[in-house]
């Protein structure tokens, strides 16, 4: 089987490689940016159980949550070696929208690598945003 592509097809594929690539960096820089310093330090808001939500509500939620797993899936995929792109960033990022049960222990895990959070804050630095705070890593159990 032999694979051809004319080069309409070339500068079509590389182009949505390129805006894809663009597009995903602009909405992980933009989210990090957006967020509190304090995001990571003050204690996760308790939701309201779905049984009590609006139908609007609801979809929101769901938006939210759908949202959140896309971009978890394209930073595992950007996490690939030879794969340009943010990939630890994104996946911070889709942890952040999802609403999911020991989410802030892996945001932490993430955040707390010197090389993540020093692209961070020189991210928010740029943007006169001030830099991410964290808790004190707890001692590790014997």
């Amino acid at each position: 089987m032999q694979l051809s592509f004319t080069w309409q097809q070339a500068v079509v594929a590389a182009g949505i490689f390129v805006a894809s690539t663009l597009g995903t960096t602009a909405l992980v820089a933009g989210f990090l940016v957006w967020i509190p310093a304090d995001y990571f330090v003050s204690e996760p808001t308790i939701t309201r159980p779905a049984a009590r939500r609006t139908p609007g509500q609801l979809a929101k939620l769901v938006g939210k949550n759908a949202l959140g797993a896309v971009l978890v899936i394209i930073g595992a995929i950007l996490s690939i070696p030879g794969v340009p792109g943010q990939g630890l960033l994104t996946i911070l990022v889709g942890l952040v929208l999802l609403d999911i049960p020991g989410k802030r222990k892996v945001e932490l895990r993430i955040v707390r690598r010197a090389a993540v959070r020093g692209a961070i804050n020189r991210l928010r630095r740029r943007f006169n945003r001030a830099e991410l705070e964290l808790k004190a890593e707890p001692p590790p159990t014997p």
